[in-house]
């Protein structure tokens, strides 16, 4: 695959990481740190993989199929998580995290496939 057609994915990545990583930061400005502990830690391992994620494809990694995957499983967890709250920039992160896990499972079928 080309990095023309990993561009919806990197885009996907993108705006879930970034969606994470406010999450994250008005998480830590809530009163309740301890009831957000895990969606706090979620949000950032989230972010961390999108980032990895958009760097295989970039640089045409032989591990894309593989890199995907894990990233959309976190992204699911991640959408699960943030869905026991009612903060709106959790609500936001869900709908971001599972967009990027769509994204992410399509590049990772069609990358094995080619394999």
């Amino acid at each position: 695959m080309t990095r023309i057609q990993y561009q919806d994915c990197i885009e996907a990545c993108l705006k879930c990481m970034n969606a994470c990583n406010f999450s994250y930061v008005s998480s830590l400005k809530e009163y309740d740190l301890a009831l957000l502990r895990d969606c706090i830690r979620m949000d950032r391992e989230c972010a961390d993989i999108c980032a990895y994620a958009i760097q295989a494809m970039t640089r045409q990694s032989p591990f894309v199929a593989e890199i995907c995957r894990l990233c959309a499983d976190i992204c699911e967890a991640t959408a699960r998580e943030c869905g026991r709250y009612e903060q709106t920039h959790c609500r936001n992160c869900i709908n971001a995290c599972l967009a990027c896990a769509r994204a992410c499972r399509e590049i990772s079928d069609a990358v094995a496939v080619m394999i």
